[in-house]
């Protein structure tokens, strides 16, 4: 039986915040998640790993628990060899110093690997020595427990996390309609509560966590709430000025150009940026590159005035 180690399994240290494991794990679910590796033997084994890892690191007092008999396993596999039945070491009394009553159950379902198995949930009967007190893997009952957490990658076109939309997606057997709220941007995620694996034990069920990718657009460029496009305009318009309709997901609007506008002069248009998030009538700004198109095929007549035109200049 070979040792797992969870903090290696998740691509943490031993020193991750709460924070830094959730955010591993996510990334990992998503791209081992049985619906993204459909017969990927390799992945479904993998999921269960990271899924196995965080269900202990994600909780401090799980987390308290490995980290110690995960210490002491190290000392007795020193000390005994290779290939060493940890829970043995357990009846023994290896753990004495370790107080309170654990098996698999708590820590998620007796689903686990046997390393698992055997590290937190041996059955050692009522000996005083036993780390784990009278509670073995036989117990009946337990504190519920929560379902698994279900992760999936939901892609938004730009005008879709503008203004908001309704997606039906397939959970399993289920047709699930998600709210896409406005101004949802790349990298968020969005949760829906009691979406995901059903608890143990009358444990309430787990979560959906949506990770929201926004769909690159062939015009806007988007950064933080602001958008960015390149305005392509005449030389006459550039040199003369004049009106450019301009599309933003906000609608059509009448861009002014000013005299002598220069080759990759930027200009803004307030409040024509993407919705700020959960922010009523908050919006970013639109920024336009000016793009001069230099005109080709000209005519004998047009090279002439060219020519009269940079005559006058000094």
């Amino acid at each position: 039986m070979d040792f797992k180690d969870y903090y290696n399994l998740l691509g943490v240290s031993k020193t991750a915040t709460s924070d830094e494991i959730k955010k591993a794990y996510r990334k990992l679910a998503v791209k081992y998640h049985p619906d993204k590796n459909p017969g990927n033997k390799q992945a479904e084994e993998k999921f269960k790993a990271i899924s196995e890892a965080n269900e202990v690191l994600k909780d401090p007092e799980k987390r308290k628990k490995y980290d110690k008999l995960g210490s002491n396993w190290k000392q007795y596999e020193q000390s005994s060899g290779n290939g060493a039945d940890f829970s043995q070491w357990a009846r023994q009394g290896g753990g004495r110093n370790y107080s309170g009553a654990s098996n698999a159950d708590d820590f998620g379902g007796s689903d686990f690997s046997d390393f698992f198995n055997s590290f937190f949930a041996g059955q050692y009967g009522q000996d005083s020595d036993n780390p784990f007190g009278s509670q073995g893997r036989g117990r009946q009952g337990g504190r519920p427990v929560k379902g698994q957490d279900y992760e999936a990658s939901l892609e938004v076109s730009l005008e879709g996390a503008y203004m908001g939309s309704k997606r039906m997606i397939t959970l399993g057997e289920e047709q699930l309609s998600v709210t896409i709220p406005q101004g949802v941007y790349d990298g968020q995620v969005l949760r829906v509560k009691g979406k995901g694996a059903q608890g143990r034990r009358g444990g309430e069920p787990g979560d959906l966590y949506m990770h929201v990718k926004i769909i690159s657009d062939p015009a806007f460029t988007i950064k933080d709430h602001d958008l960015y496009c390149d305005l392509h305009v005449s030389l006459y318009q550039a040199i003369l000025g004049g009106e450019v309709n301009v599309h933003p997901p906000k609608g059509s609007v009448t861009m002014k150009i000013p005299k002598e506008t220069q080759n990759g002069k930027v200009l803004r248009m307030k409040g024509l940026g993407m919705p700020v998030y959960r922010k009523k009538n908050e919006f970013g700004d639109l920024y336009l590159k000016i793009i001069i198109d230099i005109p080709q095929n000209l005519s004998p007549r047009e090279v002439e005035l060219f020519t009269q035109l940079a005559s006058l200049r000094p």
